[in-house]
């Protein structure tokens, strides 16, 4: 069924571990930890160290998204940190396969993503050597931004890839996300629902993620009949 992914970009750092704690007991079984270079996006986050300091805090699948040029590099740190998932970008790197490969090596599930204005089609060469796709609803860089509505056809695309495929591959959507547009990507086959500032800004977190989960569910099963 749907997963929930709150993407820690959007959390008050100042209270992050207690936040990341509230995640957890309303349910969510991912944390989304967005990796930012400066260079592939126009932003700069936090890399492995941070990370593997909120490790000890809770047993959720880290869902580590590396907005980074280059990132093999610095797989074999992440998974060190205690990265449960990794994703690197088609636009980001020129060996993807290998990295892809690299990454399931070292026992952690490998994902591709793209940018929204990339062709979706690009993702059915990566469909052997992945677990998850994650589309991306926004240009990637900065939490808060409007959803994209062409991502629901990229989602449709990837969805219509992975059943070709015959693999179990997850799809994710990051961007603009909540409980009112949750249900735009899952009616057509995204399964993980990236969140930031619908979880993290709500007055009520636990209702925020239940809502989310609720709406986005509503319109998968209506998928899967």
């Amino acid at each position: 069924m749907i997963k929930i992914a709150p993407s820690i970009l959007s959390a008050d750092f100042s209270r992050l571990g207690e936040q990341i704690l509230k995640t957890k007991e309303a349910g969510a079984e991912y944390l989304h930890i967005d990796v930012m270079d400066g260079v592939f996006v126009p932003n700069i986050s936090f890399g492995a160290p941070v990370y593997k300091c909120i490790r000890k805090l809770t047993d959720q699948f880290f869902d580590v998204h590396l907005m980074i040029v280059d990132p093999i590099r610095y797989i074999d740190a992440f998974v060190k940190a205690g990265a449960d998932g990794i994703t690197i970008h088609h636009e980001a790197c020129a060996n993807r396969i290998e990295t892809l490969e690299y990454i399931r090596s070292k026992g952690v599930r490998p994902a591709i993503s793209i940018k929204p204005k990339t062709d979706p089609y690009v993702l059915e060469r990566y469909l052997p050597y992945v677990d998850m796709i994650l589309i991306m609803s926004v240009e990637p860089g900065f939490g808060g931004q409007s959803f994209i509505p062409s991502a629901i056809d990229s989602t449709r695309v990837a969805a219509e890839l992975v059943r070709e495929s015959g693999r179990d591959i997850d799809i994710e959507v990051d961007g603009g996300l909540s409980a009112a547009n949750a249900g735009l990507v899952t009616s057509v086959g995204a399964n993980v629902i990236v969140a930031g500032s619908a979880v993290f800004g709500a007055p009520d977190m636990a209702r925020a993620i239940s809502d989310i989960r609720q709406n986005g569910e509503k319109d998968y099963l209506k998928l899967l009949k």
